[in-house]
């Protein structure tokens, strides 16, 4: 027997800007544990925004609204075969997605241009909140993946 949904913990904001989100895009940066390391550079990412006269939070929560896809296309097994049905992407996973996105391709920037992790962090934060950069493109693709397979969208049950 199931025992049913699992009760989801509540993270508590982070002690700089008191924003639940930026707590979880912290957690989502921090490799081995190291949160304080994490912590230093967002908050470091967040400094430079702030340094360019712009409102960090404000273009945090603008990127991250901006890069997570409405459609995507989830496999469905039907008879034998499998096909890509476009589903609407919920609320949760829309950040979840839109969070990975950013680091990972944040992850990605050449070393050449910048030199370091907050400088990368706040360049591609900066190109998202502007509707440009690798994230916007990966959502982009996302959302032609999703077009493309109009055609099987009755398989969605």
């Amino acid at each position: 027997m199931r025992a049913g949904r699992v009760q989801r913990t509540v993270l508590p904001p982070d002690p700089v800007y008191g924003s639940r989100l930026l707590a979880r895009f912290i957690n989502r940066v921090m490799r081995s544990g190291k949160k304080h390391t994490a912590e230093r550079m967002v908050y470091g990412a967040l400094d430079i925004i702030k340094a360019k006269g712009e409102d960090p939070v404000n273009v945090f929560e603008t990127a991250l609204s901006t890069v997570g896809p409405k459609m995507e296309v989830r496999p469905r097994r039907v008879g034998g075969a499998s096909y890509q049905v476009p589903m609407e992407v919920r609320g949760d996973r829309r950040l979840a997605l839109a969070i990975r996105w950013i680091v990972s391709i944040a992850n990605r920037r050449s070393n050449k241009e910048y030199h370091t992790y907050a400088e990368k962090l706040a360049a591609e934060l900066m190109d998202a909140a502007k509707g440009t950069g690798e994230a916007i493109k990966k959502r982009d693709a996302m959302q032609r993946m999703a077009e493309a397979n109009r055609a099987f969208a009755h398989f969605k049950w």
